[in-house]
């Protein structure tokens, strides 16, 4: 899991072919200095694992799928990406949960730059902003944004402070530049999930009778619940 937050904007030196698979290595000290092989870090969003790790670089491996669904496929040597390693436990969430699962491309649609800041316009296929909330979350290029208000016609807008322009790659885009998106979890979860096979709760009878509950285990368990482990 990340949060969004870019902790380096790593180079990526060398891009090939290794055994049906595109090995990407990174010049990022402060990255690779942190990083074991076998961990997770999201590459403009886009969660690989490590294989390798040398002084002040670090290797991950991408797949066909990977560079099918993502920008992966069109990146070359000496290209910069916004990197973030895996959250561990006692990490603060200061951006919003995020599984590295690029959702699609978005597309950069218009930029309005005012005050230092700057407002972002991207293009976004239906499938996509069905799971955009005003004032929600997003991640564009592994970095967790707000959604601005509706309507999402075509897209949608965030609003960048100057300080993230500072610590980001976003001052350098252009109109019709691709961006890797993934939408908020949790709002694909609420959107996505399947519900409607379980019952209505009456509220009034399962406070005054246990026999008036109208979920089960039986119920939970059917539709993908795990039961509780016994803590003896």
């Amino acid at each position: 899991m990340f949060t969004g937050l870019v902790r380096e904007i790593g180079i990526v030196k060398g891009i090939r072919p290794a055994g049906g698979v595109t090995r990407l290595d990174l010049d990022a000290p402060w990255t690779a200095a942190r990083v074991a092989l076998g961990d997770s870090v999201a590459l403009n969003g886009i969660c690989l694992t490590v294989t390798a790790v040398q002084g002040r670089s670090f290797s991950v491996e991408a797949v066909g799928e990977t560079r099918r669904l993502t920008t992966l496929g069109q990146w070359r040597s000496g290209r910069k990406v916004h990197l973030e390693p895996a959250l561990r436990v006692g990490d603060a969430l200061d951006g919003h949960l995020m599984q590295g699962h690029v959702d699609g491309l978005g597309k950069v649609q218009h930029l309005k730059r005012s005050g230092g800041g700057l407002a972002l316009t991207i293009a976004a296929s239906p499938e996509q902003r069905q799971f955009l909330t005003p004032k929600g979350s997003v991640a564009i290029d592994g970095v967790s944004l707000t959604v601005d208000e509706g309507p999402f016609a075509t897209g949608f807008t965030v609003n960048l402070i100057p300080h993230t322009l500072t610590q980001t790659l976003f001052a350098h885009l252009r109109n019709g530049d691709l961006v890797n998106l993934e939408m908020d979890v949790l709002v694909k979860a609420a959107r996505s999930g399947d519900f409607s096979g379980l019952p209505a709760v009456d509220r009034n009878k399962a406070q005054s009778s246990p026999a008036g509950r109208g979920l089960t285990m039986d119920q939970l368990l059917a539709k993908g619940f795990s039961r509780p482990r016994s803590r003896k």
